[in-house]
């Protein structure tokens, strides 16, 4: 139970470790340049020392042109002010009224001395009077200073009509002397317009919210600039001073050297982080064994990071070459390398992380996705190097359809660029088929992953191996053919994998070769070379054949998943006819483990499929039952006993499947051992 623990936290650690070493490459990949075309270190202000030209078309939005469009919009709105306010109209009326009967009271105290008189109309709050004005305002008459008092009420009352704003404060006092009746005279009049100049006050008032808000809805108005910048078009002549018009094409074209700002950094890494840890969970959750296959799990790694470094190099916002991506590559590679579950969840993460490459794009992001999903349906399984060329059409139309989608219901799309998208979705799928067949070689061989086309090459009779298998061990290789059958009848009833189950009979017994007429299959009828030997070296030379076939097996560079049928074919079961023939000549002392093949169990599925082929084809061999009972009774009596025995306690076989191989192996094998009708002497001469 230890050890047990010690491997399970082992492989959490190194899942973790291989998580954070995922996060850190990434994120160096999302963050950093590493190549020549961030090489211009160039900003606002600064002056060009060369002709800087396009590489290539583009068309952005800039957002320059857009600020500068909406400013413009934002000044055009004039400030706005409120009504103008009757309540400060009745105010200031009533305060000329108030000042006027200060006045009054004034001019009638005839206790006052004249001195008096005019400081305390001097000191009247909001006039400001001259002393001539003063000095006018006590020498007029009673009946002249009623026409003044009556005309500089309406006067103010008529002023205060009109809109009146602080800007206009000056103006609408300079227009008083204008309001003064006709019918006064020079010095009423000049009475008049000082009083009343001074009373009028602004009543209508600057409304800061309201100018805020249709400041905003002018803004909003503006939509966004698109620029189009052409192919060797010069962005920067020598000597010309930097604009920030210019340094924004330049970061568009992918030509500046990006600054790397921490807030940055850490949305990336956060962005990274939340990838690795539902890729995480996705396995942990429904593959876990990706925790022990560390090879799998290092080439699924590795060929996301890789992608990941290619997307770098080639997705740029809304730039055109970002469609030559051959995203669908990685999905269908890790369909045919590690399942097509996995690679659909790979596929989701990868689109998402081309989206945010892309700055947001939402067409590019649906463009990985839709490719790559339609690539890893597709291909279920490959047994014919025509299903990658298949597999590329659909992602071609796939691509295609993603484009037409995004582009034709804008009513402005360029159709000289969208016949170029369109082109460029066509050759993305071939390119993305042609990748897949290179690494699906490549990597299959790199990190021994059984694939179906090299399955398929082991299943030609032209191999080196089996040819050799014919020509010195022909009862074996005639025996491997009728096991392959029986193990590929029985693996496809219960869903295994049958073609593996094939090619894994066809080489299972491959030891053979070394030592061919020590085994029953290929000795002549009545010769047997274990008459001349004792027990013991008669079993270890029949036991050694699956170390032989192991040796053969990696000489002639089979895959792993072939090689396990070697030894888990024979499992730890008892070389019996010897085991008991060493007991009767040595006597109960002999060790039954000297006897015992030395295993694997079988680990799988189609490895105790080939063990239960092997058993019940040499029994019905052997025993040759007269009838379809009786082969059915045997095969049942075969397959208990590896149950009895422990052999199939490894593998996930149940006893519906093994009901299922049974009844496979029944059919076949009374389609081979049927007995045969015995003619006469005389029939046999006459035919």
């Amino acid at each position: 139970m230890p050890d047990k623990q010690g491997v399970t936290w082992w492989i959490a650690l190194r899942a973790i470790l291989s998580g954070l070493a995922f996060v850190l490459v990434v994120s160096s990949i999302l963050i950093f340049e590493f190549i020549p075309a961030g090489r211009i270190l160039l900003d606002e202000g600064d002056v060009s020392d060369s002709d800087i030209r396009a590489p290539h078309e583009i068309t952005y939005v800039s957002h320059v042109l857009t600020e500068k469009a909406r400013d413009m919009a934002e000044a055009a709105v004039r400030d706005i002010y409120d009504p103008p306010d009757a309540r400060v109209a009745r105010q200031q009326v009533t305060r000329v009224r108030q000042i006027l009967d200060y006045i009054n009271s004034v001019r009638r105290d005839s206790y006052a001395r004249p001195e008096q008189q005019r400081k305390w109309i001097a000191a009247i709050a909001d006039l400001s009077l001259s002393p001539a004005v003063i000095d006018q305002i006590l020498s007029l008459s009673e009946e002249n200073w009623q026409a003044v008092q009556t005309e500089t009420i309406s006067v103010v009352d008529q002023a205060m009509r009109g809109e009146i704003r602080d800007s206009q404060l000056d103006q609408a006092r300079r227009r008083v002397s204008t309001l003064v009746d006709l019918n006064l005279s020079e010095v009423q009049a000049g009475v008049v317009s000082e009083l009343a100049m001074d009373l009028i006050k602004p009543n209508s008032f600057y409304n800061a919210e309201k100018t805020d808000e249709a400041k905003q809805l002018a803004r909003e108005s503006v939509p966004p600039i698109s620029r189009t910048i052409a192919e060797g078009e010069i962005i920067l002549r020598v000597g010309d001073i930097v604009t920030n018009l210019d340094v924004e094409a330049l970061s568009a074209l992918g030509l500046r050297q990006a600054e790397i700002e921490w807030q940055g950094v850490v949305g990336t890494v956060v962005f990274v982080l939340l990838i690795a840890v539902v890729l995480g969970l996705y396995l942990f959750r429904f593959q876990p064994e990706y925790g022990a296959r560390w090879p799998r799990m290092l080439l699924l790694l590795l060929l996301l990071v890789l992608f990941i470094l290619m997307a770098k190099l080639m997705v740029l916002d809304q730039a055109t070459r970002s469609y030559l991506l051959p995203a669908a590559a990685l999905s269908m590679l890790l369909t045919v390398l590690l399942g097509p579950q996995l690679a659909i969840a790979v596929t989701v993460l990868f689109s998402m992380i081309v989206g945010f490459m892309a700055g947001g794009s939402l067409e590019l992001a649906i463009y990985a996705l839709v490719g790559g999903l339609i690539a890893s349906l597709s291909l279920s399984r490959v047994e014919k190097l025509n299903a990658f060329l298949w597999a590329g059409v659909y992602v071609a139309l796939a691509n295609l359809a993603v484009i037409l989608a995004f582009r034709l219901p804008r009513q402005d799309y360029d159709t000289v660029q969208l016949l170029t998208l369109a082109s460029f979705s066509l050759v993305n799928g071939g390119l993305s088929a042609s990748l897949t067949l290179a690494g699906f070689y490549l990597l299959g061989t790199l990190f021994d992953i059984t694939t179906s086309l090299q399955l398929m090459e082991l299943a030609r009779p032209t191999h080196p191996l089996l040819r050799q298998l014919l020509l010195k061990a022909p009862g074996t290789y005639h025996h491997s053919i009728l096991v392959s059958n029986m193990a590929e009848e029985a693996a496809g009833r219960i869903g295994a994998d049958a073609l593996l189950a094939r090619v894994g009979a066809y080489y299972h017994d491959v030891g053979k070769i070394v030592r061919p007429y020590f085994f029953v299959d290929n000795q002549v009828e009545g010769v047997n070379v274990h008459e001349r030997l004792d027990p013991r070296t008669s079993a270890q030379i029949v036991i050694s054949h699956v170390e032989d076939g192991l040796d053969l097996a990696k000489k002639y560079r089979l895959p792993s998943k072939v090689r396990d049928f070697i030894p888990q074919h024979q499992g730890t079961v008892l070389a019996t006819y010897f085991y008991h023939k060493a007991r009767e000549s040595e006597g109960d002392e002999v060790n039954e483990e000297d006897f015992r093949y030395p295993g694997p169990k079988p680990q799988t599925k189609e490895t105790a499929i080939v063990m239960l082929a092997d058993s019940c084809e040499a029994a019905v061999r052997a025993e040759r039952p007269d009838s379809p009972e009786g082969i059915e009774e045997l095969v049942r009596k075969v397959i208990g006993g590896k149950m009895l025995d422990g052999q199939l306690d490894e593998c996930d076989l149940t006893l519906r499947d093994l009901d299922g191989i049974r009844s496979a192996f029944v059919s076949i094998l009374q389609g081979v051992f049927h007995p045969r009708v015995k003619y006469p002497e005389e029939a046999e001469k006459n035919d």
